[in-house]
């Protein structure tokens, strides 16, 4: 028993591990993975520009430059590996500047990405540890920090809705996201569904087509990259959950199509360091988002819940990991 110890530690020191059988061979790397993720974004992206304009484009540089340059920099500090090359902070780049509005200001998009980077995720282990996704933990703080400019949301015509308000001698609300609509009861000013499926709708730079956010996110499920459980029942507790609250059956649709619950569905539930290991967990999971998202829009003061429901069961993924926890192979009961 000894020399066999004595053999393991040795293998250790060599730069070998030894653990027990069974062993999973995969191919997939951390960097392929981020470029399957930035790959599922780029048609968002593309929509993003050709609504709000090259102003997209530059938040979405800004935030990805950021990133990067913020966790080089820690890295560098903290002498550990430099690991900006595995794309994540690409990713989380990109994320951070599809849940803003096209007009925010650069300064305060650029405090979001270095703050997601350096206290959400490097000062907790870097990539597989922080215990948020990023980008979600970066919008809390904008929002928690600059309410306002967080909700001036820009629609497609390029006016903020209290500017197109304004001009059309309305209430500021007639202009709003269709999630601030329903929020005030003015159903009859709502868009067309089909306006709100393709994008043509106030909100936050990314998110505000349903249709090329589901492109992205068929295109993980079926490279793998993603578990489609979350996305499938994030998506059905949240519709049931609507109807238990009573909103109407016609306004449903506006719920699911209107607000990030594409976006968070399909790219920020689903990120690995957050959310549950098994199956199991993973269901549990997705429809604690739902119903959390539901209630908050619902019954709380702001129009969306998404990215507050998904940092709240971001929180309870080990405990949900534990207790879904399964048997190790072999092991006897």
């Amino acid at each position: 028993m000894e020399k066999n110890i004595k053999n393991t530690n040795s293998l250790k020191a060599n730069g070998l591990y030894v653990s027990l059988a069974p062993h999973i061979n995969s191919k997939d790397s951390v960097q392929r993975i981020m470029l399957d993720v930035i790959i599922a974004l780029l048609p968002a992206l593309i929509g993003s520009i050709y609504f709000f304009g090259m102003r997209a484009l530059l938040l979405n540089v800004v935030c990805i430059a950021t990133c990067i340059i913020s966790e080089y920099v820690f890295q560098k500090l903290m002498k550990k590996d430099i690991q900006i090359m595995d794309l994540s902070a690409v990713v989380t780049g990109m994320l951070i500047a599809f849940n803003l509005p096209a007009n925010f200001p650069i300064w305060m998009a650029i405090f979001g990405s270095a703050f997601a980077i350096i206290v959400i995720k490097e000062c907790f282990g870097g990539i597989g540890c922080n215990f948020m996704n990023p980008a979600l933990g970066a919008r809390v703080v904008l929002m928690a920090s600059w309410a306002k400019k967080m909700t001036d949301y820009i629609g497609p015509d390029g006016m903020s809705a209290a500017t197109s308000a304004a001009t059309a001698g309305v209430d500021a609300v007639s202009s709003g996201t269709p999630l601030q609509i329903i929020k005030s009861g003015a159903y009859e000013a709502l868009p067309t569904l089909k306006d709100m499926f393709v994008g043509n709708i106030s909100g936050v730079i990314g998110e505000t087509s349903a249709l090329l956010l589901l492109i992205g996110g068929i295109y993980l499920i079926v490279r793998k990259v993603i578990n489609w459980r979350i996305p499938a029942f994030y998506f059905i507790s949240t519709i049931i959950m609507l109807f238990v609250l009573k909103v109407p059956a016609n306004i449903i649709p506006y719920e699911i199509f209107g607000g990030g619950l594409f976006l968070g569905a399909f790219f920020m539930a689903t990120d690995y360091s957050t959310s549950p290991m098994n199956n199991k967990g993973k269901i549990i999971f997705a429809i604690g988002c739902g119903v959390l998202t539901a209630i908050i829009r619902v019954k709380g003061s702001l129009p969306e819940g998404v990215s507050y429901s998904i940092c709240l069961m971001n929180v309870a993924t080990p405990l949900i990991d534990k207790l879904t926890k399964t048997q190790a192979y072999g092991e006897a009961k």
